[in-house]
């Protein structure tokens, strides 16, 4: 392992670490000022879809990109548990009946299965709320416009026309609405996985108050990197394994998806790959070394196994 994908390697165990011991923190069960109480149900399902698992990449972009400004590694860590909440909670609902119905997520029974439904969709709508009332937080950033640009940021990444919207194309390519609809897998990509990919990485431009020049150079990137992580899903659901993944494989094809295999053909696909890898590349060229972590993750992305 070259020295920069050891200190990649590290850096993203060191963070995960992290991430789960504040958000166990976070899930506690003790109320804070204006809660009432929380319920102890609730709360193990939050914690049961939140803790344990997770390579927690989210978090990781937010303190890797903030990195490059000199952010505080524990206001990064805060903002990057609010998203991880976000993911983890459209991770809940995308396994419900209603949704892709999927009985295994991260090796496990996902939440409905071991739960029930009610159960999982609350705790989903907990987690959704308990993100905003994290990235709120006084502790994150002295300036209240930047907590307000990056509340505002995290809610279009994660609503109407980012990951929420997204979802919504989805089902409507697999016809649950009648025909099926044209899907346009760029875009669809774009809102459904690749906006809270995205966001990891504008994140720390806002917590930094970086440049416009700068910003724009992480928004780059971080489009290049969310369509590669969504590619090498595509690839692994039909060339990966499923006891690596910790959940099935053939999913897409089961359910009708319009993919990146099925529009481009998997040597296509890979080929689109190695495009934004160079593409994420070259947006990173701005910060020089300060950008090399990043860079690492990008191909951590494009190349992983699960």
């Amino acid at each position: 392992m070259t020295g920069t994908a050891a200190d990649f390697s590290n850096r993203l165990d060191q963070t995960a670490e992290d991430t789960e011991a504040l958000l166990a923190k976070l899930l506690s069960e003790a109320p804070l000022p204006d809660e009432i109480v929380r319920p102890k149900r609730l709360m193990d399902a939050m914690r049961y879809s939140s803790l344990g698992g997770g390579k927690r990449l989210r978090p990781f972009l937010v303190v890797e990109s903030s990195t490059v400004f000199g952010v505080p590694r524990e206001a990064a860590l805060l903002a990057g548990a609010a998203l991880e909440c976000i993911h983890c909670y459209s991770l809940i609902h995308d396994d419900l009946p209603a949704m892709d119905n999927s009985d295994l997520r991260r090796g496990r029974p996902t939440l409905h299965k071991k739960t029930d439904d009610a159960t999982a969709i609350l705790a989903g709508d907990g987690l959704l709320t308990l993100a905003f009332d994290i990235i709120t937080r006084d502790e994150i950033h002295r300036d209240a416009n930047v907590r307000l640009l990056l509340t505002r940021a995290l809610a279009r990444a994660s609503g109407i026309g980012g990951m929420v919207g997204g979802q919504m194309l989805d089902l409507a390519g697999e016809g649950r609405f009648g025909d099926r609809e044209p899907v346009d897998v760029a875009r669809l990509q774009q809102m459904k996985t690749g906006a809270l990919l995205r966001y990891g990485c504008i994140a720390g431009a806002i917590l930094g108050q970086s440049s416009p020049k700068e910003y724009q150079a992480l928004d780059d990137y971080g489009r290049a990197l969310g369509e590669a992580f969504q590619i090498a899903d595509d690839l692994l659901d039909v060339e990966g394994d499923a006891t690596a993944l910790g959940k099935q494989t053939g999913q897409d094809a089961a359910l009708g998806k319009t993919t990146f295999v099925t529009q481009l053909g998997i040597d296509g696909a890979k080929q689109r790959v190695r495009d934004l890898l160079a593409r994420a590349d070259s947006a990173l060229s701005i910060f020089g070394a300060k950008g090399d972590v990043l860079r690492a993750a990008a191909r951590f992305v494009a190349e992983r196994k699960n």
